[in-house]
């Protein structure tokens, strides 16, 4: 899509409780505001972009391709949402501001700026169908199982050390290394 197709750049640099917001809109000044992180702030929100833009789509860049922020905004018609990496948004940060100075107003006008100069080049998000997610979710259980059998067989290595260290020498090392 090119820029003619967007009627607005934002923004959103999330947080816990509240949201820093950057707009960026070809006929206007930039603005900047704040969105409290709850439905009925960012259902206000919305509605007053939909209002302003009259159907045209609004492109929201935001560092996060998964969490609450953009699950409550992927249900909006008119939201083309661009997650970017934050090492993106960091290094982006640093080319600009080489102090490294870094707080959530600058960085969503960063993120405004970002994804109006760039978005032809990033990839809208589209959410994941429910067997990609179903294969996620195991994924990472079955990654945090086997951290956690990790840890457990390191703290029984390091344990039979102190107490035992007998025990590990009748195992021999390549039968411990095999069995944890």
């Amino acid at each position: 899509m090119n820029t003619q197709s967007y009627g607005a750049f934002v923004g959103v640099d999330w947080a816990d409780a509240e949201h820093a917001i950057c707009l960026l809109d070809n006929d206007a000044p930039m603005e900047r505001a704040t969105v409290a992180q709850n439905a009925a702030a960012l259902d206000e929100w919305v509605a007053g972009l939909r209002q302003r833009y009259d159907g045209r789509l609004v492109a929201v860049c935001l560092e996060q391709s998964r969490g609450a922020l953009i699950y409550a905004l992927m249900k909006y018609d008119g939201l083309v949402l661009f997650p970017i990496n934050p090492k993106q948004l960091a290094k982006y940060r640093e080319a600009l501001y080489p102090s490294g100075a870094k707080d959530d107003p600058t960085d969503a006008e960063l993120l405004a700026r970002f994804v109006r100069e760039h978005h032809p080049r990033l990839r809208a998000w589209k959410p994941d169908d429910a067997l990609t997610r179903s294969l996620r979710l195991l994924t990472e259980a079955r990654r945090d199982w086997v951290d956690e059998r990790t840890a457990a067989g390191n703290r029984l290595q390091q344990h039979l050390k102190e107490v035992y260290p007998l025990a590990l020498e009748l195992m021999g090392k390549q039968a411990y290394g095999e069995r944890f």
